[in-house]
């Protein structure tokens, strides 16, 4: 039987300040990741080097 996803943990992206759920893939550093996806994450540089 499948899980249902409404009970997951959410986060504010620090670029974008979109909401974003709680991936399997990050379920060991949950509390490091501050990017909703690696678009914003490489565009966080992007952004302080100007």
């Amino acid at each position: 039987m499948a899980h249902k996803k409404v009970n997951l943990p959410q986060k504010t992206c620090s670029v974008c300040q979109r909401p974003f759920t709680w991936r399997k893939k990050w379920e060991k550093d949950w509390e490091q990741v501050i990017y909703c996806s690696e678009r914003c994450r490489r565009g966080e540089k992007v952004r302080v080097t100007k």
